[in-house]
């Protein structure tokens, strides 16, 4: 979602190549292949095929991999987003061979060591060339740990162009009759984050909170394969299952998620980005966190963090917050591919 607008808007400059490298990191065919289709992007020109394992894994090979094809193309420019294993991986490999590098979403901060993206997000921008932040508190961050103000350009919050640019078929979508809910008569779930799946107890408190919100609020949870794992071997699948009001679904491609979030009432998330968009969008957004690295989505926006204990308490909170305009955020404009090419340009004027 993040490299589509950045990619179309190069494709239309006569001085870029734009070079779509996959590391295979989300190699599940719904949460990888289904969003290039939807974003109008073509297959990968290059595909590492790294897929599933730990954290040095993951990173490791994605760095043994990448690092031949950056001997191989020599590229100007390496650019990385977001705040996954593939992105630091990428920028160790690029600058250690000397190779610029530019992190779109940089600066961003939980301040929490024990989240891998923490880690990945603070090395990404302590190495790279170029720091694309999306809010101010991004360019305060970097400041802050010394970055050279000369490398930090706030540019705005890629993930709303793509929402714009693909709003006409959001729109038109209608992903929620599958599931025998009404617009605005239902709450989105969505859970991955390992600190909530992966120890059964935390899990345990989020099921039952679930089943108690459903009783008020329909609740549609597309379920994250890494969440399925971890919910089928603890037997709370079942419980979900049997809880008449939630409807367990596989998950869904960019165009019909995005669609059941314009339509629901409220969304109950441990992911990054869903904070962003329903602040955009003026829909309710229950965190099941304890910090966020976009604090600017509850100064000025929708979310609310909760821990899983306290679930049914945050939801009762949220829900009584009615979807509505919210103030908007500066550059959160559908523009930011623009600002993105055009710093582009000049750094390479100036390199």
């Amino acid at each position: 979602m993040k490299i589509a607008p950045l990619y179309h808007a190069l494709r239309e400059t006569d001085w870029a190549e734009p070079v779509i490298v996959h590391t295979g990191q989300h190699y599940d065919l719904n949460m990888s292949d289904v969003f290039f289709q939807e974003l109008g992007l073509p297959e990968p020109d290059i595909h590492l095929g790294v897929g599933s394992g730990t954290h040095a894994e993951q990173t490791g090979n994605v760095m043994i991999s990448y690092e031949k094809v950056l001997l191989a193309r020599r590229p100007d420019l390496v650019v990385v987003v977001g705040d996954v294993n593939s992105t630091v991986a990428a920028t160790l490999a690029a600058v250690k061979l000397g190779v610029k590098t530019a992190h779109l979403e940089a600066g961003l901060r939980s301040f929490d060591r024990t989240m891998p993206e923490e880690i990945n997000r603070v090395v990404t921008d302590a190495l790279a060339d170029l720091l694309w932040t999306p809010s101010p508190d991004g360019d305060e961050n970097l400041l802050r740990e010394g970055v050279s103000r000369e490398k930090i350009q706030r540019v705005g919050n890629i993930m709303i162009d793509s929402l714009e640019m693909l709003r006409p078929r959001i729109e038109q979508e209608k992903a929620y009759t599958a599931y025998d809910v009404r617009p605005g008569e239902y709450g989105l779930v969505t859970l991955h984050r390992p600190a909530n799946v992966d120890r059964n107890d935390v899990l345990g408190e989020i099921v039952s909170g679930l089943c108690e919100a459903a009783k008020r609020l329909p609740l549609i949870f597309p379920v994250h394969p890494r969440t399925r794992k971890c919910l089928e071997e603890t037997g709370q699948i079942l419980r979900l299952r049997t809880s008449p009001q939630i409807r367990v679904a596989e998950p869904l491609g960019y165009i019909p998620f995005m669609n059941l979030v314009f339509n629901s009432r409220m969304v109950i998330t441990d992911s990054g980005g869903i904070q962003e968009e329903t602040t955009y969008l003026g829909i309710p957004c229950l965190t099941l966190r304890p910090n966020t690295e976009r604090p600017i989505t509850i100064s000025q926006g929708t979310n609310r963090l909760c821990r899983p204990r306290d679930l049914l308490q945050g939801f009762s909170k949220a829900l009584e917050k009615r979807r509505g305009e919210t103030q908007p955020i500066e550059l959160w404009d559908g523009r930011t591919a623009e600002r993105v090419v055009a710093s582009i340009h000049e750094f390479g004027q100036n390199d």
